[in-house]
């Protein structure tokens, strides 16, 4: 099953639209609207029109959830590295509910859905989803789809971690990229984030004018994470490129998902053979 993504922490990205408003630090040198703008679409910001896809985009997603089916393995799929499922924007509504629809033909694939607006997920998500169950059934949240918020700073983390922990969902993740700044998880009520938070990504910045990464911060994070028994996965240290400071913490590959990604230990030891390491 091959990857159809260079983010190492997924195997395919798919966007349901391009285009989004920047709200926070982490956005200031966002490269989606880099890229976009690169390539002559005029997407980003509240006035501006999202751009959609055609059948032939929204078919891929069958395509991974065939493969994955037949490799015995889930998927992972980010969705979306060009936008914000949660935006709250007039020219997305139609496809928020194609996105729903085919969620829900593809059990197979686990749709990482990434979010700077955790408060706007109740509103948007499908009622159904949020109904309460009868015990013992936890909730009707689907089990394939994972929430995240994305925390560059101990401000937002304060801000979106709690409003995380209220959704539903059977896996909830923290994207910690990129890391501006000290992030105190213990200053959120630390057994909520030990039962509630269940991934914790990081790494830094990359581009012509990124914000070099405090590796200490990152190391402050990895420690958490292992205290509270949580996965940690180092993306990158960031650069001029998004290679060009390692993927390496302490030269070490700290590389973990959640138990419901499946077992991937191949892709942990492939990545250890590019980095040298035995």
């Amino acid at each position: 099953m091959g990857k159809t993504t260079a983010i190492d922490w997924t195997d395919h990205t798919f966007n349901p639209w391009w285009g989004c408003e920047k709200i926070s630090p982490g956005c200031s040198r966002c490269y989606a609207a880099t890229f976009a703008k690169r390539t002559g679409h005029d997407v980003w910001g509240p006035g501006a029109d999202r751009r959609t896809f055609g059948d032939g985009h929204w078919n891929e997603p069958l395509k991974w959830e065939r493969a994955a089916r037949a490799a015995g393995r889930p998927a992972l799929v980010f969705c979306a590295s060009m936008a914000d499922v949660f935006e709250d924007h007039p020219a997305v509504v139609d496809e928020r509910a194609r996105l729903w629809d085919l969620v829900a033909r593809t059990p197979s694939l686990r749709w990482l859905l990434l979010t700077k607006r955790p408060e706007n997920v109740r509103a948007m998500v499908p009622d159904e989803w949020l109904e309460a169950p009868e015990p013992p059934v936890a909730s009707w949240w689907p089990s394939n789809v994972w929430i995240g918020t994305t925390v560059e700073d101990q401000e937002h983390a304060l801000e979106r971690i709690p409003v995380l922990l209220e959704i539903p969902a059977h896996v909830r993740f923290l994207s910690c990229e990129p890391l501006l700044g000290p992030v105190d998880l213990t200053e959120v009520d630390e057994e909520d984030v030990e039962d509630g938070i269940h991934w914790i990504i990081a790494g830094g910045e990359s581009g012509a004018k990124y914000r070099a990464l405090d590796v200490d911060h990152a190391r402050a994070l990895r420690d958490q994470a292992d205290a509270y028994g949580i996965p940690f996965f180092y993306k990158q240290t960031g650069g001029l490129t998004p290679k060009a400071g390692g993927r390496l913490i302490d030269g070490r590959l700290r590389w973990a998902w959640p138990a419901d990604a499946g077992d991937r230990s191949d892709v942990v030891a492939a990545a250890m053979a590019e980095e040298g390491i035995s």
